[in-house]
């Protein structure tokens, strides 16, 4: 009986190894196939496999009707099209990201970790709300629902969004629990693939959101504002662009400078700016000294106003707005007066 017994074990011993070898050498077969660096794979566990290959999977599906889409992901890795990529991606500063309408992450280019510290690989096949702020969800959900009239229309998309960040200030790379919130600003459209299958998907371009990444130049000009957006500083290049001088704007709130039809897209932005400390204003008109308008672009943040001498150590932190304001366009329609204070 004993016998017997120790036979039993040894052949159950040895139906379990040649069980493992068998899976070890599909999982094995499986990363291969994985459209990824040799270096890359090696370090793969199963669950990662399995959870890359059903991306990839739902992602050549949706190539397979999209040219556009193919060319530019090129899963391929042709040594041309990963060039032109690459300087896109240096261009934009930031990252490309496909999203499927169940908010899953289908494809990020590898210049991600540049931005969140995260790979691709890590990233890919999670979904997003895994990795956002629970206060930015109800927009991002609200982004991946298509009305009928988008479904085939290639609507643009234009939300921000805080996702975590495993740099730290230094550029060290942390623990995915002493993450941190980067502010993003995604832009791009909703597209849908006929065919056999019928799918969609938000192709995306992801940049950070600091007042310190934009660039000044002749037709910019930089602001400070209390909480409520009234000019508490204004530099003097205004006055070229504008036609106001930087002591006129002070007091004055930005809504008076508004296009009476751009202040709910204004107030989003403004919304987002208090909400998430960051924001980029969609294009809006500001209206010119003497009559006419010109378009405009603003990036904004929240910062802690500085501390003078006289302030006491235990004083509560002011808070004040650093906004960068670009000028699209010349003075369009400049006889027509649409402000008694113009």
């Amino acid at each position: 009986m004993r016998a017997d017994k120790e036979r039993r074990r040894a052949i159950s011993r040895e139906a379990a190894r040649r069980r493992r070898r068998v899976e070890s050498d599909i999982f094995g077969d499986l990363c291969r196939l994985l459209p990824l660096q040799a270096s890359i794979r090696d370090h793969l566990d199963k669950p990662s496999v399995i959870r890359l290959a059903l991306c990839y999977i739902r992602l050549k599906t949706l190539l397979q009707n999209n040219l556009y889409l193919s060319q530019f992901l090129d899963l391929n890795g042709t040594t041309k099209a990963a060039e032109e990529t690459d300087i896109y991606l240096t261009i934009m500063e930031g990252f490309v990201m496909v999203l499927s309408l169940e908010g899953d992450m289908m494809f990020l280019s590898d210049n991600v970790s540049c931005y969140l510290g995260l790979t691709a690989t890590e990233l890919m096949g999670h979904n997003i709300f895994e990795f956002t702020h629970p206060y930015d969800h109800k927009e991002i959900k609200s982004n991946l629902h298509l009305t009928e009239e988008e479904f085939w229309s290639d609507a643009k998309r234009d939300f921000v969004v805080r996702i975590k960040s495993t740099l730290s200030l230094r550029g060290q790379n942390t623990n995915i629990k002493s993450a941190t919130w980067k502010v993003l600003q995604c832009q791009g459209r909703a597209r849908t693939c006929a065919g056999p299958f019928l799918a969609s998907c938000l192709l995306l371009t992801c940049r950070p959101l600091p007042v310190s990444h934009t660039l000044l130049c002749a037709r910019t000009f930089s602001s400070q504002h209390s909480m409520d957006m009234r000019f508490t500083q204004c530099d003097h290049s205004v006055l070229s662009i504008l036609g106001y001088t930087s002591h006129e704007l002070v007091g004055r709130s930005i809504y008076e400078l508004c296009h009476t039809l751009d202040t709910i897209c204004l107030t989003k932005y403004h919304v987002d700016l208090y909400s998430k400390s960051q924001s980029v204003s969609s294009r809006y008109r500001m209206l010119v000294k003497g009559g006419g308008y010109v378009w405009v672009e603003s990036h904004s943040a929240v910062v802690p106003r500085v501390r003078t001498s006289k302030s006491r150590s235990g004083a509560p932190q002011h808070l004040m707005v650093l906004c960068v304001t670009y000028v699209l366009s010349d003075v369009e329609e400049p006889f027509l007066q649409l402000s008694v204070d113009q």
